[in-house]
């Protein structure tokens, strides 16, 4: 394979700044999940999961790389900045497409809002006599800036703020060897029990923990999104969607392994102290006052370069979804620093309104980003099924009829099995975006035709190539 299919071969001109490396979008895929996650979620996670915490992040590992390879395939026929709308649309049907893209804006939509809310609540916690909404709109400030400033900017915030959460890693690996080695800290050795336990593993243990795992990923799909602004000519985003989820599996395995380690064979955390788990767990085994370091690391990642990734991958979704007509054609305008700047400032927008309406609400924005998600994840999987086996037909039965049955196998069951409440706000979201279909078919606004990038000879053999690969 040359190269994949020129953004002219689809009817579009250039706009975005095309100036990001493969290696850049691994590092924004990796920022977007957070290599730190865990930490603000250990203590939960080990008592959801019987202490087995890092074998939740391996059964995640094993269940989302399902979806992943989906995703690849697609950013590789379709290296476009819409991410599922322009793969369903393709796929399937451009009708399809608007309820893909609908349902994962309101992920995208909710995301920078959870991390904000998120942030402010951890704020408060280093300084009391603050207000939350007063951090949260700081946190908005700073990565709305950095946005606009171009997507060079991004990259540097993103290797900045990647290279701290790393060294903390390290710190930490350092802290806990040492720790778990010097024999300090009772009930506390080596042993391979946080990874699988036979006395406790279960299938109800295994099923609960797949929900838990399954949304610790999401974020790696985000990267489809730059496909525009990418340089590489070998589908730099579908390799770089695979490659960053496997490399933050792995950095979230040896991190819940080594804190689970330190927890010293305990039953459980309490309520109190499950929030603050891990710091407590550092604090204990460090004895230097590293906790409040690693508190200030973990706000930092999460209200700097997690939302700001956030932010960039939902400004290129309301880009691409305006540019075909779907949304409000002021949302596809471009700066000079070739950024989508009204969609830049609306999501900052959105995202003080809602950190306003939502403060303390965690988990009802959580459970609601999870839905928009998992709905648009269900439908990416029937796109390459219907895509490369229906209309191409592909005879490669692996990685176009196999892999995506298994992932909408997957996200489907962990669908089916969401909060209740989430399930109940993402029919209303849908019903919503049913009404702006509606709607925009009776102003005139058109579905886009995909018809003639289907019948064209050259993207056809191109294609052609692609499904061979």
């Amino acid at each position: 394979m040359e190269g994949q299919r020129s953004l002219e071969s689809f009817g579009y001109k250039q706009e975005l700044h095309r100036s990001v490396a493969t290696v850049d979008l691994l590092i924004y895929g990796l920022v977007f999940m957070v290599p730190i996650a865990p930490w603000a979620i250990f203590g939960t996670v080990y008592n959801s999961a019987s202490g087995m915490v890092p074998l939740v992040y391996l059964i995640g590992l094993i269940a989302m790389v399902f979806t992943a390879m989906a995703y690849a395939q697609m950013a590789r026929s379709f290296p476009l900045a819409g991410s599922v709308f322009s793969y369903v649309g393709r796929g399937i049907h451009p009708g399809a497409g608007f309820f893909a893209g609908w349902a994962i804006l309101l992920d995208y939509l909710l995301v920078p809002t959870l991390l904000y809310v998120f942030a402010a609540e951890s704020m408060i916690g280093l300084f009391p006599d603050t207000p939350r909404w007063l951090w949260a709109i700081v946190f908005v400030i700073v990565n709305t800036v950095i946005n606009l400033l171009g997507v060079d900017s991004l990259k540097m915030a993103n290797r900045v703020f990647l290279a701290i959460e790393l060294v903390f890693v390290v710190i930490f690996v350092y802290i806990a060897f040492r720790a778990i080695s010097g024999g300090s800290l009772p009930d506390v050795g080596w042993s391979t029990t946080p990874i699988w336990n036979s006395e406790l593993v279960s299938a109800p243990l295994i099923a609960s923990a797949l929900s838990i795992a399954v949304l610790s990923f999401l974020g790696f799909d985000g990267i489809s999104t730059l496909a525009e602004e990418s340089t590489g000519k070998r589908n730099p985003a579908g390799r770089a969607m695979v490659g960053s989820l496997f490399i933050v599996a792995f950095l979230f395995i040896v991190q819940t392994w080594l804190a689970s380690l330190l927890a010293g064979g305990r039953e459980s955390f309490s309520d109190d102290e499950a929030g603050n788990a891990f710091f407590k767990l550092v604090e204990a085994a460090s004895n230097t006052g590293w906790m409040n370091a690693f508190f200030v690391v973990n706000v930092l990642a999460v209200g700097f370069a997690n939302a700001m990734a956030a932010q960039a991958a939902t400004s290129r979704l309301l880009y691409s979804m305006s540019r075909d007509r779907q949304l409000p054609g002021f949302l596809s305008k471009i700066s000079a620093r070739q950024v989508p700047i009204n969609a830049i400032l609306v999501v900052s927008a959105i995202s003080v309104v809602l950190v306003l309406f939502f403060v303390g609400q965690i988990g009802l924005i959580s459970s609601l980003v999870n839905f928009g998600a998992l709905f648009a994840f269900c439908l990416l999987h029937i796109s390459v099924v219907w895509y490369y086996i229906g209309h191409k037909k592909s005879k490669n039965y692996l990685l176009h009829l196999v892999v995506p049955t298994l992932g909408f196998l997957i996200i489907g069951y962990v669908l089916f099995n969401a909060d209740p409440l989430a399930k109940i706000g993402g029919v209303v979201w849908l019903a919503v975006g049913a009404v702006v279909f509606i709607v925009n078919r009776v102003t005139g606004r058109a579905l886009p035709d995909f018809s003639e990038e289907r019948d064209d000879a050259s993207a056809d053999a191109e294609s052609a190539k692609l499904v061979q690969e």
